[in-house]
């Protein structure tokens, strides 16, 4: 019996912010390698995520979401999510159908309005680059065919795509099909991680990733993109266990009030959620101890986004 040749390479995940790409890479990986919120735009650097499909690894760089930047800190995750798709052997270009169908049919809101014309940047940068990609519709929950059709013919005429998948990354529709056509794709090689590997992201920052993943969903209507999670400690105990300490950092007084809650009870609940996601993925008891502080420019200092990954000077 001839042994298969093992194959490995990188796929890129593109889209509008809250497409749901970090929601497809924890699906492909089967694990949790990427922090998922119900608010758009929280992966500021790429992630990636190493799944396995047979004799094949398929390492996914899960990017930030391409928009129209604003500030230092939006321009420098845009272009990160450019240059994770530019060392990719295929790009998936991952499009939230029902923003979308919401434009066409009426009822749309602000955020479709935003997500359609993010689509729209996408397709002029894929159309500059001169690459073709994979194009996969996600959130089809409920939708008609015909809509679906008629979404997929008016993308594909664009000429950017090669082929079209449609999926739901929360549900598992169709993203077997998706993992397989990846896998096919990667050039034979050596795996470039060990097999029980599901993440290149290191603890420290994947630490932080939790935390800030918790904030989000506990305060994310009154607080904007104004926090930022630093791991400043985190000491291996002699029973096994980890000691980590985390700073949040805000931009105001008012926003530290929020991050703490009422008799501290926020802050309780985002330390005792991260620390008990930390003991699971850690596998092992985790002693966590957060601090909030006040850091008006912590966004625009050069420390900030080399810990991340990101190019300050973008």
């Amino acid at each position: 019996m001839t042994e298969q040749k093992t194959r490995a390479g990188f796929a890129a995940i593109i889209g509008a912010p809250n497409a749901g790409k970090s929601t497809l890479v924890n699906r492909l990986v089967g694990a949790k390698v990427s922090i998922v919120t119900q608010k758009v735009q929280t992966t500021r650097f790429p992630v990636r995520g190493v799944a396995l499909e047979g004799a094949v690894q398929i390492v996914l760089v899960d990017t930030p979401g391409i928009f129209q930047p604003r500030r230092r800190l939006d321009r420098a995750m845009v272009r990160s999510a450019w240059s994770g798709a530019e060392g990719a052997e295929t790009v998936v270009h991952l499009v939230d159908v029902q923003s979308e169908l919401a434009i066409r049919e009426g009822g749309a809101k602000a955020g479709d309005h935003r997500s359609a014309d993010d689509v729209q940047t996408i397709i002029s940068g894929l159309k500059a680059s001169g690459r073709q990609v994979i194009l996969a519709l996600n959130k089809i929950d409920g939708i008609k065919r015909d809509s679906l059709l008629a979404v997929t013919k008016d993308l594909f005429d664009t000429g950017v795509y090669s082929e079209v998948f449609m999926i739901s990354a929360s549900k598992g529709e169709g993203v077997d099909d998706l993992k397989k056509r990846l896998a096919e794709l990667m050039p034979e090689g050596p795996w470039l991680y060990p097999e029980e590997q599901t993440a290149d992201l290191p603890v420290r920052l994947l630490a932080a990733e939790i935390t800030r993943e918790k904030i989000y969903l506990r305060v994310h209507e009154e607080l904007p993109y104004a926090a930022s999670v630093e791991t400043t400690a985190f000491e291996e105990r002699q029973d096994g266990s980890v000691r980590i300490e985390q700073t949040i950092l805000v931009e105001r007084d008012g926003q530290r009030a929020i991050v703490i809650g009422k008799g501290g009870q926020t802050l309780k609940w985002i330390g005792e959620a991260s620390r008990t996601e930390l003991t699971d993925i850690l596998d092992r008891k985790v002693h966590l101890f957060l601090h909030v502080k006040v850091k008006e420019n912590w966004a625009e200092e050069r420390g900030t986004y080399s810990d991340m990954g990101l190019d300050f000077d973008v």
